[in-house]
């Protein structure tokens, strides 16, 4: 590894849905999705585009710089406000392209929100790396969903699932150089669709849902390296990991280091667990009960981090 990455971005992408709802192509695989509106579509919508706004201004309030794409009606994509499962962007220049499961949601790949990114941001990009032709072969592997990434240690945690390939995990770790760390991971005696839904890193914490891991020396052996790469752990139980309390990103503000959760989370720890994130960062939390309900993703899935270098470097 030739650079340093902090493990904080101080900007991400977040792309404003269109069309959002819950999707069947993901169900099968996420059992966080639940089929059920309370409202119709148009007031459902509108409550979506509140959860977003609401999100987007507590970050900036933050000092999060927050980069905002509008997703386009046709194609519909009832996924796009989860932008951090197709792509992510790295502090060498790099951005990664992955391959994901559900047809529609392969349309959420849009080469204009990367350009957005880099124009609006002044940020600079040297390479893209395209992982999506592995598709092809129905192998998979959904960005940092499918990742969780200790950025400074180059570690990559990873929970093995079908949207998750060991074959593409492979591919982005030869490409980015980062160690793999792969477990199996149930819930229900499912695998756990995405990993970044059981655990999160931050520069010295880490979330995890321990219970989840059911192979005793895999848990250890998550546990033993976050501890050896100076990481305290605050174990969450599976009811807490049901209520995104694992779906958490730790960021950079104007005040120092924040992180950012929904308030189902946020409620979902004990007073230990609160006073443990607390000492690492100041707490942002936002209602996101329909966008969590229909969507089946939190704050995390909607936060597409940028470390990206600044034009001019």
């Amino acid at each position: 590894m030739s650079y340093q990455e902090p493990q904080s971005a101080r900007a991400v992408l977040m792309v404003r849905p269109a069309g959002f709802g819950f999707n069947p192509q993901t169900a099968a695989t996420n059992r966080f999705q639940r089929d059920h509106a309370p409202a119709g579509a148009a007031e459902r919508q509108q409550r979506v585009l509140g959860e977003f706004d609401a999100l987007a201004e507590a970050l900036a309030r933050a000092g999060v710089r927050v980069i905002i794409a509008d997703d386009t009606a046709d194609p519909v994509k009832p996924d796009a406000v989860f932008p951090n499962n197709w792509v992510s962007f790295h502090r060498d220049g790099t951005v990664v392209l992955y391959p994901m499961l559900a047809a529609n949601r392969r349309l959420e790949r849009r080469e204009e929100l990367i350009a957005q990114v880099a124009r609006e941001g002044a940020f600079r990009i040297t390479r893209t790396v395209d992982l999506s032709h592995r598709e092809a072969e129905s192998k998979y592997l959904e960005g940092t969903g499918s990742l969780v990434l200790d950025r400074a240690a180059h570690i990559a945690y990873a929970c093995l699932s079908p949207r998750t390939d060991l074959d593409v995990l492979g591919d982005f770790a030869q490409q980015l150089d980062y160690e793999l760390m792969t477990f199996d991971a149930l819930d229900g005696g499912a695998p756990i669709y995405h990993t970044n839904v059981l655990m999160a890193v931050g520069t010295h914490f880490a979330v995890v849902c321990g219970a989840s891991i059911a192979d005793s020396q895999h848990r250890d052996a998550v546990f033993s390296k976050l501890e050896a790469t100076g990481h305290a752990i605050v174990d969450i139980s599976l009811p807490q990991m049901r209520e995104f309390a694992g779906n958490l990103l730790e960021l950079g503000g104007q005040r120092g280091k924040l992180i950012a959760l929904s308030s189902a989370a946020w409620g979902s720890l004990d007073a230990r667990q609160r006073r443990a994130l607390e000492s690492h960062a100041e707490i942002v939390a936002v209602d996101l009960a329909t966008i969590e309900r229909l969507g089946g993703g939190s704050v995390r899935c909607m936060l597409a981090e940028i470390h990206l270098p600044p034009r001019g470097r």
